[in-house]
């Protein structure tokens, strides 16, 4: 079973959708602290600010179920957008301390005004994919659909599991063992994003 985590942030009508469209029939969408134990995988969505999502994390009671989750049982969880960038252990955009998943920190997207690039990122990106993995197809050129303002810095790059480019060269989505990230949206990706959650529903 894959647990989507409720804690009151993110885009859970467009991922539940797309699970179905796909054939992915073992989902739930849950809060309770006995579903997520009982789950083979999380997907941690989100969208919003760092802070907030962090401030929802900590009123849910659910961090020390993650935790354990993640790091004592080892089972895969995917972070998408904010989801990503709570796995990492700060951010420019707040003053709360991330779940610190894994070896990085969330930085602001920041452009001198001649660039004429906006901010937030918006739109479809082409995505490389720098390592061997079991998320997304190495080898094949995808393209993922982004909103975002802040973008993840992984401190090991041996972490880094793809980059994109707007204006800077920046990791798109990150692996760590069982410790996924996507910072574009799979969801509303169209065939692109379908094979990931395909492939996480998978692993």
């Amino acid at each position: 079973m894959i647990a989507v985590i409720d804690y009151g942030i993110g885009n859970i009508g467009s991922v539940l959708n797309m699970f179905k469209k796909i054939g992915v029939k073992d989902v739930c969408f849950t809060g309770k602290e006995e579903d997520i134990k009982a789950a083979d995988k999380i997907l941690l969505p989100g969208v919003g600010s760092f802070d907030r999502g962090m401030d929802s994390l900590k009123r849910s009671g659910l961090i020390p179920v993650l935790k354990d989750f993640a790091l004592v049982d080892k089972k895969p969880i995917l972070g998408i957008c904010l989801g990503m960038q709570l796995l990492t252990s700060r951010s420019d955009e707040g003053q709360s301390n991330g779940l610190g998943f894994i070896n990085g920190e969330t930085l602001a997207f920041s452009f001198p005004k001649e660039s004429n690039l906006k901010i937030p990122h918006m739109g479809w990106n082409e995505v490389m994919v720098e390592k061997e993995n079991t998320l997304i197809p190495y080898g094949t050129s995808s393209r993922f659909y982004f909103v975002h303002s802040y973008y993840v810095k992984c401190h090991n790059d041996a972490d880094i599991l793809a980059t994109a480019n707007y204006g800077i060269n920046f990791t798109c989505a990150f692996q760590c063992d069982n410790i996924f990230g996507t910072q574009f949206h799979p969801e509303k990706s169209h065939k692109f994003g379908m094979q990931v959650l395909k492939n996480f529903s998978l692993i």
